[in-house]
């Protein structure tokens, strides 16, 4: 029996590593522009809704219309800055690290601490930078690709576990958790997909039919471009959600689930 195990199965895994070696060099900058996606997003919606981000943190907080636009500014420029560099590949712990400080920033300025939902939203951020950060370690390791180490229980190898489990607290923001039967088999189907990610079992796979069907669901869903108003910015904040989890799929069908994963355990053996 197992050596007959799922012959489509076999088959649709051959075909998804044929297409993979195709598209390894454009996958990593695909990945990165997804993945820093909600971030630019966020930053340009900043310039153009100034007036109001300004009004409602002087207004929340007290602090005045200069403290406030302070507030704004920082979030623009650190938001679009950092999103710059990691495209460009400069210095991009540095631009992770200033990412980390502007989610941290907006979780306390819009109290989101309170908000289970938009909390659990700026985890999963934080799960997309540390994807973001594992990626950069990876390449800096390459430079010593002749030098035998030991890839285990390495500071890549713990960052890359980390960002994929918030990489599943991610996804997990985006289910219905409804009765209606097509929303009850999607979330199922999406959740074997992501556990099977998080323990690293046949990772690559499982995401690669995850970013197929995300990708389906984001235009069909969230197409914010045919609604104006206040469903405009509603869908337009979870189209680039999603994009952001694409992206950080993206970049686990390039890189791997990494050595503390079953997929590497199981090479070992």
């Amino acid at each position: 029996m197992s050596n007959q195990q799922n012959p489509i199965l076999s088959k649709a895994e051959d075909v998804f590593f044929q297409i993979l070696r195709h598209t390894k060099y454009i996958l990593p900058h695909l990945g990165r522009l997804c993945l820093i996606s909600t971030f630019i997003e966020d930053g340009i919606r900043m310039w153009m809704q100034w007036g109001e981000q300004r009004d409602y943190i002087s207004s929340t907080w007290s602090c005045g219309q200069f403290l406030a636009s302070i507030f704004v500014f920082i979030n623009m420029v650190g938001q679009v800055g950092a999103c710059v560099g990691v495209l460009m590949r400069k210095q991009v712990p540095v631009m992770c690290g200033l990412l980390f400080f502007i989610i941290g920033l907006q979780t306390i300025a819009y109290s989101i601490l309170w908000d289970i939902k938009f909390l659990a939203r700026n985890m999963a951020l934080v799960g997309a930078v540390l994807l973001l950060l594992a990626e950069s370690k990876s390449e800096s390791r390459s430079l010593f690709a002749g030098v035998p180490q030991l890839e285990r229980n390495t500071p890549k190898s713990y960052l890359q576990l980390s960002g994929r489990v918030l990489l599943v607290l991610m996804f997990m923001t985006l289910l219905h958790f409804t009765l209606n039967p097509m929303d009850v088999f999607v979330d199922l189907f999406g959740i074997t997909c992501m556990i099977c990610i998080m323990i690293g079992f046949k990772a690559k796979f499982c995401a690669s039919i995850l970013v197929v069907g995300l990708l389906i669901l984001n235009f069909a869903v969230n197409n914010f471009w045919a609604h104006s108003s206040i469903m405009n910015d509603f869908l337009k904040y979870d189209f680039f959600q999603v994009m952001s989890v694409i992206g950080g799929l993206l970049l686990m069908i390039e890189k791997g689930p990494g050595e503390l994963s079953y997929d590497a355990y199981k090479k070992s053996m």
